[in-house]
This record gives structure tokens, sequence and C-alpha cells, in this order.
């Protein structure tokens, strides 16, 4: 297990960037089970990407997650990234171009927080 530091991630992050045409991640809730001053958790990801190179592909991962409670908070100890579904077949879709509008959304059916808005 390596250790990163803040400026690491930062740095790792931005060179991934490059990379991608687009990338787009959904981070679901799992679970988190405490005990004590550590905790174990669980979050269930879905990625749809492509690169510049022309790789692409849709995946659906689980991060198991190690904790431990520190005086400024709780803190990482361990990241483990499981993938439990890949597809690699092209992708039939786009990203938006910059400055196109984005599409329409659907008419009807809108949410009870919509409603309560207008």
């Amino acid at each position: 297990m390596s250790d990163f530091g803040r400026e690491e991630i930062r740095a790792g992050g931005e060179r991934l960037q490059g990379q991608w045409e687009f990338f787009a991640q959904t981070t679901h809730p799992g679970m988190i089970q405490l005990d004590g001053d550590t905790a174990t958790g669980r979050a269930y990801i879905q990625e749809l990407a492509r690169a510049r190179d022309g790789r692409q592909g849709l995946n659906y991962a689980i991060y198991h997650d190690r904790y431990q409670r520190a005086p400024d908070g709780w803190k990482f100890t361990e990241r483990v990234y499981e993938v439990r579904y890949l597809d690699t077949t092209p992708l039939a879709g786009s990203a938006p171009r910059e400055g196109e509008a984005p599409a329409d959304p659907p008419t009807g059916n809108t949410s009870a927080a919509e409603g309560a808005l207008g």
C-alpha cells in the first residue's frame, strides 16, 4: 500500500484528465460499519469513459474501504477497487462538445421537488 498526500492525488487526477475524451463516474452509497475508532465501508461505482487513444467502456465496481478516526476527523487507511463488470465494446454515444447546447430534458414526469419550485 502506498501513501499518497493531497498533492500526489491532485497531480494524478490532472494527469488522468488529459487522457480522457470523457469520463463519468457515479458513486452509489453502500454501507459503513463502525468499530470504535476504526470502520469499514463499501461504495458502488458505475463508470463510463472513452480515452483519447480509443479505449472505452462501461464498468461497475466496488470500493472496499477502511477508515481510522483521527483528531481532525475520519481518514481513509485503505481503498481497494474491485471491478465486478467490464464492457469494452464500442460506446454508441458521445459526450457533448464544448459550446453545444445540452439535450432537452424529457417532458412530463416532473419530480415533486420541481413541482414545488414552480
